[in-house]
């Protein structure tokens, strides 16, 4: 995923003169084909995320769309009054990239997971929040975030994430994307949780006839309120999926949508997350997702525990 964003950076500053590039204290290596083929529009800076929003803001007050890349936990922790001030405030296209969102960075320990990223940036007025959910769908993405209005936060997976997302389905921001329909459940997922997802409803189908689907909302703001309001409508029960904590993320925003239309019938809401806490020790991506119950196997019997025909 990660390859595949820089990849189209470098494209999109092929095509349009105003996109730049600024990056925190990235690897040798990253985007060395922009660097030499268009050098006046390349920048790294070090280790000072807060003045890397700063430097981003004046250049797109002159004109130019950033495209900045760091850490998730830098871009959104450490910078969080830059983005309110410098950004949304003023109304910017900024692109904030944040690398590593969730738990990709679980070898580094709780300073580096951003588990709250998305939560941080979504309460931010005037802020777009965005969690693709593979390579594929961070290309369509990033076509779509040349012209967008004001600042947007992309979550960014680790890479090597498999690509389940389908070129024949349009992708717009802001607009969910049906992966597979569903009758007893629906699962609502954002990010590389999509995936998993797909495999849980699999599970339930194939296991206990469950008849599941799966929503990928890539967009967490604007969020796609036709398309949750209907499901409210169709399903007995709806289930959000996310690599974040409970408050502000997917789940919260889902919550949002479904108290202020308050469709008769209310839909059981499940809303599976990690908890209300920093993560604790170290490992990999995956295990810690395994310990917090965000598998597959683990959200089809929390789906089975929650299903009203069951009770």
């Amino acid at each position: 995923m990660r390859k595949a964003c820089h990849n189209m950076i470098h494209e999109l500053a092929r095509r349009d003169r105003r996109v730049l590039f600024l990056g925190s204290d990235l690897g040798p290596g990253t985007l060395d084909a922009m660097k030499k083929e268009i050098p006046d529009r390349f920048f790294m800076e070090g280790v000072a995320e807060q003045n890397l929003i700063g430097v981003a803001a004046g250049l797109a007050l002159e004109g130019f769309i950033p495209y900045v890349n760091t850490i998730a936990t830098f871009l959104t922790r450490r910078c969080l009054e830059q983005v309110t001030l410098d950004l949304c405030l003023q109304h910017l296209p900024v692109r904030l990239i944040g690398n590593g969102g969730g738990l990709v960075y679980a070898p580094q320990g709780p300073t580096h997971m951003a588990v709250e990223d998305l939560g941080l940036m979504r309460l931010q007025p005037d802020m777009t929040v965005v969690a693709p959910t593979d390579a594929e769908e961070m290309k369509r993405l990033m076509v779509q975030s040349l012209d967008w209005p004001g600042p947007i936060y992309i979550r960014m997976g680790k890479g090597g994430d498999p690509v389940v997302s389908r070129p024949e389905d349009p992708f717009v921001i802001g607009r969910g994307i049906h992966l597979r329909p569903g009758r007893d459940a629906v699962i609502i997922a954002t990010g590389v949780m999509v995936s998993r997802a797909l495999k849980a409803a699999e599970l339930l189908d194939e296991e206990e006839g469950v008849n599941c689907g799966v929503l990928n909302m890539h967009t967490l703001k604007p969020i796609d309120t036709e398309a949750v309001l209907l499901l409210a409508r169709e399903t007995p029960l709806l289930v959000t999926l996310e690599e974040h904590v409970r408050s502000g993320g997917l789940g919260s925003a889902v919550g949002d949508t479904l108290l202020d239309a308050a469709p008769n019938p209310m839909p059981r809401l499940l809303r599976l997350s990690l908890p209300d806490a920093f993560p604790k020790g170290y490992g990999s991506q995956d295990a810690l997702l395994d310990r917090y119950g965000l598998q597959p196997p683990r959200v089809a019997n929390a789906i089975l525990d929650h299903l009203p025909t069951r009770h």
